[in-house]
């Protein structure tokens, strides 16, 4: 497998109670492969993902599959799993900081 993998995101329709993410792969000898990614949209409605993140967690997958798989994968299509979508938006989701200000209020006081 070469270390680079280009995948370009085609775009989306909704089929039935799925969302289909398309991507192309360009081979090194010129060779255009296709691969879909479905996501619920049950998830999208339960906001255990957003709209603009989809492409992403495709994209992620598919690498990973690369990554395991070498240059040619058993299938063409995937579907995302809940598990997968909780570890994304658990990495995606900014940490929250200590609240600042009331600290300095107990100091005052």
């Amino acid at each position: 497998m070469s270390d680079t993998i280009v995948l370009q995101y085609v775009g989306f329709e909704t089929r039935g109670a799925v969302r289909e993410y398309t991507f192309t792969r360009r081979e090194s000898g010129g060779e255009i492969s296709e691969y879909f990614v479905t996501i619920a949209n049950a998830a999208f409605v339960a906001h255990r993902v957003r709209y603009q993140d989809a492409p992403d967690i495709c994209s992620l997958r598919l690498r990973r599959e690369f990554a395991t798989g070498g240059d040619h994968l058993p299938s063409a299509r995937f579907s995302i799993t809940d598990a997968e979508l909780a570890d994304y938006m658990e990495a995606h989701t900014p940490k929250q900081k200590p609240n600042v200000s009331l600290d300095r209020k107990d100091k005052e006081s």
